[in-house]
């Protein structure tokens, strides 16, 4: 029985094939909305977890200031020394390294080529803190970093600025007043978190740059990398001890510095995508009603048309729970043709919009199956009531309908 109420329910889908489509278009549109906007949503969420992954592992940084960010509070912050990063290396457990950086904007020379970027002046431990691997050359040797000689490892954009094609290792680059050795060719890493490009950098000796172009013994920023299996927060509630003792702050008084985790960086904004993402699904999910609301219009309508064919069924010895269920199916696989439909429709527009929003393509089971079966149940609760309809009319006056 249930096979042949299937076959009647398909076959009369397909006597009215653009009246069937145009009724699953609701369907199809909100299937198809759900899923691109939870696709893509995973793949950015995705983007921002790696980004703030290359800054680095288990990494603090600590600036002057009550607040880091745009806009931040350093009023009257006095700025680091490098002592304070032996400090913390020496005093806190659980660290893998520590790093001091200093850092300032100037325009880099070499032969005709000019390029705009930004110098950091760190020590050796830099580059493991902050997750930076050399695609060729060198870092610094420690006669290097305590003779503050001027020798400097490059990024990517730097070189493709500068030199082209050309191996930039062994040639001079020119900065301001004085010429600079490249030792080292940083790997590239791509785009940030805050949309920078992480390889517009040039990377020397902490005690040159103090030298040569800050003129003084700051450090903007100290950058701590906390070795695998430690705690974080116990490693911040130490750093915050120790450099309140340091910049001898009272206990009446406000820290003048700030210890930021880069995870707490990456929840925060996944968890802000995420929230976006649902936001942005349930104002889709809207969609799915209107194409219920679109199927149980023309099933009414599917019913007033064919009364007297129900009231021959009826009348030749059809249950009403036969007729009953051929509408319901007719719903319901009107409703799943929209779900399939959808779901391939969304994953040929999340593959576009994926390469275009440069973002990974990831496919979600799960949501794929919830809106599948969610687009199911919307043909059971719109089609029940106009099967029911159908199934409870008098055979009689059926058959006078004309």
């Amino acid at each position: 029985m249930l096979g042949n109420t299937l076959l009647l329910a398909l076959r009369e889908i397909r006597r009215n094939l653009m009246r069937s489509f145009l009724t699953i278009l609701g369907i199809v549109i909100g299937v198809s909305a759900v899923i691109t906007m939870v696709t893509l949503g995973n793949g950015a969420t995705q983007v921002i977890s790696d980004q703030i992954s290359s800054l680095g592992s288990n990494l603090l940084m600590i600036r002057p200031g009550k607040r880091l960010g745009p806009g931040r509070d350093t009023a009257g912050a006095a700025s680091f020394k490098s002592g304070d990063a032996d400090a913390i290396y020496a005093q806190i457990s659980g660290l893998a390294a520590v790093a001091p950086l200093a850092n300032q904007s100037v325009t880099v020379v070499y032969a005709a080529q000019n390029w705009s970027t930004t110098i950091y002046g760190s020590t050796d431990a830099y580059f493991p803190t902050a997750n930076w691997k050399l695609a060729s050359g060198r870092i610094f040797s420690d006669a290097e970093e305590h003779a503050g000689k001027a020798v400097c490892v490059i990024g990517e954009t730097v070189r493709h600025e500068l030199f082209g094609n050309h191996n930039p290792l062994g040639n001079e680059i020119r900065i301001k007043k004085f010429s600079c050795e490249i030792i080292g060719l940083l790997a590239p890493k791509g785009q940030g978190a805050m949309g920078m490009d992480q390889d517009d950098i040039v990377v020397m000796p902490l005690r040159t740059v103090q030298r040569r172009l800050t003129g003084n013994q700051n450090v903007g920023t100290l950058l701590v990398s906390v070795s695998p299996g430690a705690s974080t927060a116990k490693v911040t509630d130490q750093i915050n001890l120790l450099m309140r003792e340091r910049r001898k702050i009272s206990d009446n008084e406000e820290d003048d510095f700030n210890v930021l985790d880069t995870k707490q960086i990456a929840e925060t904004l996944s968890g802000t995508i995420r929230v976006m993402t649902t936001l942005l699904g349930a104002v889709a999910a809207v969609s799915l009603l209107v194409g219920g609301i679109g199927i149980m219009n023309i099933m009414l309508v599917s019913v007033t048309e064919r009364t007297r064919e129900i009231g021959i069924r009826l009348a030749i010895g059809a249950l009403e729970r036969e007729v009953l269920l051929q509408f319901l199916i007719e719903a319901v696989a009107l409703s799943s043709l929209g779900g399939v439909i959808g779901i391939a429709l969304a994953t040929v527009v999340s593959i576009v919009l994926a390469r275009l929003m440069q973002v990974p393509f990831l496919f979600d089971p799960s949501i794929n199956l919830l809106s599948f079966l969610f687009s199911a149940v919307i043909g059971v609760i719109f089609g029940y009531f106009p099967a029911r309809r159908a199934a409870q009319l008098d055979p009689i006056e059926a058959l006078r309908h004309e």
